[in-house]
This record gives structure tokens, C-alpha cells and sequence, in this order.
């Protein structure tokens, strides 16, 4: 069986979060097989068996560039996974107001067009409390994410911009944000990742921290009917690779905070076969049913 090339799309050189442990992961799995590429430099990709955008961060600090890059491969019929279509509808977290219109539990979001006090004072009211988070509905790694308490100043940055807007859930520091890891629509593994004591944010970059988790039975049964609401809008089968991320609300009900489909971190690090699964599911996207590369 002839082995397939694969197009890695890469943060740009200047990008300012270590991506370089997730790239050895990806060359101990792919080896020669994979190649990293700038994502704002994929210029002719159609040397490729395969294109994927697993590391293609700080996509949203240029969505006029992203949403050319997923048309053309579009266009040009490149294989990519995850495909072209999911990539486009996961870019913009609206995707959230479908899959709650389809009966899947997330958090409560209301957006706002041009992000001012009236529209704070009005996410108050409807979701009563003081304390919100608001968020880019296009945006990755915490950026621009932003918790506001009652008096405080909206941040020059989001003022006027679209934004979303949600109750802070403080289960986010107390328990923590469990994420689920699939590949090839078979659970792999979990983690739990909990803030740095007074931030919110769970990031690395912010202090935050993981552990490996088994995930609740409730937390698993609301990730499979994310997946089937998923398939059904978009109207897409399985995902060589996915991530959800969850939390309990107040009430102890688990709530969806986001899909992860175009470049989450896998953290192959906490899955029982080192990212094999991952590997094997990548791989299966760039063969034809012949066995041989696109």
C-alpha cells in the first residue's frame, strides 16, 4: 500500500502559544508521511492525499483568509479532513443556537451585534445573574474572551463588535470543563481541565491545568446526540477527529460549551494508546476504498 502524503496546516511562525509538543506527537504518529505547512501560506496543496487543519491556530485573527483557503479547497476537490462543509459551519460558535434548537443542552447565549451596556444589562435580566462571559462567535484559545462582572467597563477590544454572551457557570472553577476526545466516532478519552485560583479561562497559556477524567455517563450520552444533531444539519457522516467540551450548569445538568472540529488539542498524551486511534482514523479519510491515496 502506497503511503499517503499529508498536508498539516501550521499556526503562522509568529503565532505566540508552543505548538511544538503537539508537533512531535504528529511526526512520532505520521512520520515522513506528514508535512506542516503555514496555514496562511497553503498556497498549492494539491501534491497532498490529504489536507488536514488540526494546527491551523489563530485562524479567526483572519477569517477573510481562513474562509478563502476552506473555498478553494472546496473548489480545487481536495480531500480534507475533517471535511470542508463541517470546517465552515463549526467557524463561527452560531453553530451552538442549531444543535440547542435540536435538543442538545449548552450553555445560554445570546448574541449581540455591537456589543454595548444595553445588551449586557439585557443578558442580566434574561439569564439572571451579575456575572457574564463574553466571547467572539468566531475566535479560538480564550481570545478576546473576557468575564464581567456588574459595573464593570466593557473592554475597548470587544466594544461594538459581535459578540456572545453567557451567564458565567462558576461550576467552571469549581468542578471544571471535562472534554471528551473521538476519533473515527469511537471514544478515545477525557480530561477534566480547571482554571488558575481567580481566572476562568483553562487554558495553558492562563494558568490552567488538566487531569485524565472517566466521564460521567451523561457526559458521554450528550457528546453522542451532539454528534447524531451534528450529522443531521450539516448532513455529514463520521469524524476522523473531534472534541467536546462540556460543563454542569448549577443544577448539575451537563451543558455543551463547544464542538472542537477544525484544530483542537488532542492531548494524546492522557489516551490509553498514545494517539494510535487518532492516527488510524486520519489515515482512513486519505485512502480510497481501493486501499491506495486519493
Amino acid at each position: 500500500m502506497t503511503v499517503p502524503k499529508i498536508a498539516i496546516l501550521a499556526p503562522v511562525p509568529e503565532y505566540e502559544e508552543d505548538w511544538s509538543h503537539i508537533k512531535a506527537d504528529y511526526t512520532r504518529l505520521l512520520g515522513d508521511q506528514a508535512t506542516f505547512i503555514d496555514w496562511t501560506k497553503a498556497d498549492d496543496l494539491s501534491g497532498f492525499d490529504l489536507v488536514t487543519p488540526l494546527l491551523a491556530w489563530g485562524y479567526p485573527r483572519d477569517c477573510p483568509r481562513w474562509f478563502a483557503l476552506l473555498d478553494r479547497l472546496e473548489a480545487e476537490g481536495i480531500p480534507v479532513s475533517n471535511p470542508v462543509s463541517i470546517l465552515r459551519w463549526n467557524s463561527d460558535k452560531s453553530y451552538l443556537a442549531e444543535l440547542d434548537a435540536a435538543g442538545i443542552s449548552s450553555v445560554p447565549t445570546l448574541v449581540s451585534d455591537a456589543l454595548d451596556v444595553a445588551a449586557l444589562d439585557h443578558a442580566r435580566a434574561t439569564f439572571a445573574v451579575d456575572t457574564l462571559v463574553v466571547k467572539p462567535p468566531i475566535s479560538g484559545g480564550a481570545d478576546g474572551t473576557f468575564r464581567l462582572t456588574l459595573g464593570d467597563d466593557i473592554p475597548g477590544s470587544v466594544a461594538g463588535q459581535r459578540m456572545m454572551i453567557q451567564p458565567y457557570l462558576p461550576t467552571i472553577a469549581e468542578e471544571g470543563e471535562y472534554s471528551l476526545f473521538y476519533f473515527g466516532g469511537n471514544f478515545s478519552h477525557a480530561i477534566i481541565k480547571r482554571p488558575a485560583a481567580g481566572d476562568f479561562r483553562v487554558q495553558e497559556q492562563y494558568g490552567g491545568y488538566e487531569a485524565a477524567v472517566t466521564p460521567p455517563a451523561a457526559a458521554q450520552d450528550l457528546a453522542q446526540r451532539a454528534f447524531a444533531a451534528t450529522a443531521s444539519i450539516t448532513g455529514t457522516g463520521t469524524l476522523a477527529y473531534a472534541r467536546v467540551d462540556l460543563l454542569r450548569d448549577g443544577d448539575g445538568v451537563f451543558r455543551l460549551m463547544e464542538l472542537e472540529l477544525i484544530e483542537p488539542s488532542l492531548f494524546l498524551r492522557f489516551a490509553p494508546d498514545n494517539g494510535t486511534a487518532f492516527a488510524e482514523a486520519l489515515l482512513a479519510t486519505a485512502f480510497m476504498p481501493d486501499g491506495n491515496p486519493r
